[in-house]
């Protein structure tokens, strides 16, 4: 979730998604599967998160083609992507950021990070810049269908989403062969249509050819 951008980046003036050129993927994929966990209270910070005023997931123009592409391809195997996140307004992740320095707030911690002490979680774990910012990330997982490409259950990936511990790296060792297995399938599907994967979270995805990948945006999710 943290990917720090590997040299300074600008702050784009741009004020909606039209002129970030940000699309969302259901105007190409119209019944992608999402669960936008940061429109919700469902994530680690436990509220709605600043900059998030709809589940949307929004996307460079040529990263949502690319992400298209992935999902038609796995739909023709019976598969299936789902989303969590993809652009992230600057503004979400300041609000990570203060969540992080409240160390009072352990809401979340039974489900998030149960072998972390909160206090080492600034880092690489949540970063005060964001790759998502930059709209070429996003944060999913892998179904499986049935015949009729219907009722479509997620692999078994061996954490959830946001699950802060070396147990969510992608090739961590203490998860069994099988869960390992379906992360490797699900990174095998989103590079051959050039996604990279951020290893210490399984579920994390850039398109290595980003179009502005020294810029981050702050419009909303709407």
């Amino acid at each position: 979730m943290a990917a720090q951008a590997d040299q300074p980046v600008t702050l784009s003036p741009a004020r909606t998604a039209a002129a970030a050129d940000l699309v969302d993927i259901r105007t190409l994929v119209p019944d992608m599967a999402e669960d936008i966990k940061y429109a919700g209270s469902d994530n680690f910070v436990g509220t709605q998160i600043d900059g998030y005023l709809a589940p949307k997931c929004l996307l460079k123009r040529p990263v949502a083609e690319a992400l298209a592409r992935v999902e038609h391809e796995l739909r023709a195997r019976h598969m299936r992507l789902k989303i969590w996140d993809c652009y992230r307004p600057a503004r979400a992740v300041a609000h990570f950021v203060r969540w992080g320095h409240d160390l009072g707030d352990q809401r979340t911690k039974a489900v998030h990070y149960p072998r972390l002490d909160k206090s080492v979680l600034l880092g690489d774990y949540i970063a005060p810049v964001s790759g998502h910012s930059r709209g070429g990330t996003m944060d999913l997982t892998l179904q499986r269908c049935d015949g009729l490409g219907r009722h479509c259950q997620p692999l078994d990936m061996g954490t959830p989403f946001d699950y802060f511990d070396v147990r969510a790296h992608t090739d961590a060792p203490d998860v069994t062969p099988a869960q390992h297995a379906n992360r490797l399938l699900l990174r095998e599907a989103m590079e051959r249509e050039g996604f990279k994967n951020y290893t210490l979270e399984w579920w994390h995805y850039t398109w290595a050819s980003e179009p502005t990948p020294h810029t981050i945006y702050d419009v909303p999710v709407e």
